[in-house]
C-alpha cells in the first residue's frame, strides 16, 4: 500500500506523537434512560443528539493540548485514510498547531469512536478499528525523529511493534520516550508485553491511572499505587500514577511527591483527562520544573478538560487553566486562545 506523506515543516517538533491509526472522536452526552433507546437505534439516536466530532486518541490528545494550551511546538506519526474523517483528523491538527508532515494518507477508513457520556461524567466507548488504515513499522524512517527530544506513546499490544520500533529509533536520535499505559484492560490482558517493555529501560517517563497501577502488580503482595509507583520508578526516570479526584502521587530519583487535585470534584466528561495531565507534566519538565510542579501543571491541564465534553479544551477552558497556575504561582505559556 503506497503511502502518501505531507511536505515536512523546516523546524522539528520539540515533542512528538505516536498514533498508528488516526482516530475521529464523536462525543454525545447521554442519560440513564435513553441508553436503551439508544441501543435499539443507534443510528436514529445518534443523529439526533448533539455530539461533538473532533480528532481523539491518548497521544492526540497529548500532543494538542501541549500545542494549544502550553505553546509547545508538536508534531504527530501515523495514518489517515481517504475519507471524510481522515480529512477532519489532519484540518483540526493542522488547526491546533500540530505538525502533520509525518502523517501518512493511505487508501482506507481512519478509525472512529464513539463516546457516550452521562450526567455523572462517566464513559462508555465503542471504537471502530478492525477495518482503520495505519503506519507500518518498516515506514517510519529517522528524519520523522531527527531534532526532536521527546516521544510519546500510548501502550497497545496491536501496535507493540510499531511501538518498538519507534522506540528503537527515538533512543538512536537521542529523543525520551513517554508512555501511558492506557487502559487496565490492556495492562491487565498484556501484561507481560508490558512489563518487558518497561524493563527494557527505554522507558523515561510513565503514567498510570490508579486501576492500571493495580493491574500492574496484581497477585503480588504489594499492590496498590504506591507500589506500582515503586515498580516503575525502578525502570522509568519519571514515574507517575493518576489518582482521579485524589490527585496524583510522583517519583524522580528518590524524591516522592504526593498533590491534591485542581478544579471540579464532579467531571462534566472524563475523557482526555490523563491525556491533559501528561501535556501538562511534560510542560514541566522541557521548563525545567520541580517534580512537585510538574505535578501541579499537570492536575491544572488535567482538570481543564474535564469541564465539558470530549478531550479537547475549549479556550474557555484554557484560560480557567491559566489562571489555576496563576494562583499556584507557576509559569503560564505566553499565548493566546
Amino acid at each position: 500500500m503506497v503511502a502518501e506523506a505531507l511536505p515536512k515543516s523546516p523546524d522539528a517538533p520539540l515533542v512528538l506523537g505516536l498514533q498508528p491509526a488516526a482516530l475521529i472522536d464523536y462525543v454525545a452526552p447521554v442519560q440513564k434512560d435513553e441508553l436503551e433507546h439508544i441501543l435499539k437505534e443507534v443510528n436514529t439516536h445518534i443523529s439526533a443528539t448533539p455530539f461533538k466530532k473532533m480528532a481523539g486518541g491518548s497521544v492526540t490528545n497529548t500532543v494538542r493540548g501541549l500545542s494549544v494550551g502550553f505553546g509547545v511546538a508538536t508534531g504527530i506519526i501515523g495514518a489517515y485514510g481517504d475519507d471524510e474523517q481522515g480529512q477532519l483528523f489532519v484540518s483540526n491538527m493542522g488547526f491546533s498547531g500540530v505538525s502533520i508532515s509525518r502523517l501518512r494518507k493511505k487508501k482506507g477508513s481512519t478509525a472512529q469512536c464513539v463516546c457516550l457520556v452521562d450526567d455523572s461524567g462517566n464513559r462508555t466507548m465503542r471504537p471502530c478499528l478492525s477495518s482503520a488504515v495505519k503506519i507500518q513499522a518498516d515506514e517510519l524512517s529517522k528524519e520523522d525523529f531527527t531534532g526532536s527530544k521527546w516521544l510519546v506513546l500510548r501502550y497497545a499490544v496491536l501496535n507493540l511493534e510499531v511501538i518498538q520500533a519507534a522506540i528503537r529509533i527515538a533512543k538512536q536520535e537521542g529523543l525520551s520516550v513517554s508512555l501511558d499505559l492506557a487502559s487496565f484492560e490492556m495492562v491487565r490482558n498484556y501484561r507481560s508485553e508490558l512489563r518487558q517493555l518497561l524493563e527494557s529501560g527505554n522507558i523515561d517517563l510513565c503514567f498510570a491511572n490508579e486501576d492500571e497501577a493495580a493491574e500492574l502488580l496484581r497477585g503480588e503482595q504489594e499492590a496498590g499505587p504506591e507500589a506500582a509507583l515503586e515498580f516503575l520508578s525502578r525502570h522509568c526516570r519519571w514515574a507517575v500514577v493518576t489518582l482521579g479526584p485524589k490527585g496524583c502521587i510522583a517519583k524522580h530519583d528518590k524524591e516522592v511527591v504526593q498533590i491534591a487535585a485542581i478544579g471540579e470534584t464532579l467531571a462534566t466528561d472524563a475523557t482526555g483527562a490523563g491525556d491533559l495531565f501528561a501535556s501538562g507534566f511534560l510542560y514541566g519538565l522541557i521548563k525545567g520544573l520541580s517534580l512537585e510542579e510538574c505535578c501541579n501543571v499537570g492536575s491544572c491541564s488535567g482538570g481543564s478538560v474535564i469541564r465539558a465534553l470530549g478531550g479537547e479544551v475549549t479556550p474557555e477552558n484554557w484560560q480557567w487553566m491559566h489562571k489555576q497556575l496563576q494562583l499556584k504561582d507557576l509559569p503560564v505559556p505566553d499565548i493566546r486562545n
